[in-house]
């Protein structure tokens, strides 16, 4: 498993896209950067931010914008293939200031 990155830090196309329950970044060149702060719970949300296999769920801030198309248009420019599939994420929490998914049979922290 890659390092854990700091929220909104980016990795260059490229890199090795996530897997399952990875962190994810947006790739240098991509035209937006990922959001995953928050204050509550209620800041995070399941948005596609695309890897290079396509879709991929994560949770972020409501508000952070995502190019999911960006992202494999990255991929292919590079020549970066991934071993594809994601973790079906029901739920996000704030989790030290981070949107993390939540895990089924963990409580909800507020």
């Amino acid at each position: 498993m890659p390092p854990a990155r700091a929220p909104g830090e980016e990795v260059a196309p490229g890199a090795a896209t996530p897997g399952v329950g990875e962190e994810v970044s947006a790739p240098i060149g991509a035209a937006v950067k990922l959001d995953m702060s928050c204050s509550t719970n209620a800041d995070c949300t399941v948005k596609d931010v695309g890897n290079c296999c396509g879709y991929y769920p994560a949770c972020v801030n409501k508000g952070s914008p995502t190019d999911p198309a960006a992202v494999k248009a990255a991929c292919e420019a590079s020549g970066m293939m991934a071993t594809c599939g994601f973790r079906e994420i029901q739920a996000c929490q704030c989790v030290q200031g981070r949107c993390e998914a939540q895990d089924s049979d963990v409580p909800q922290l507020q």
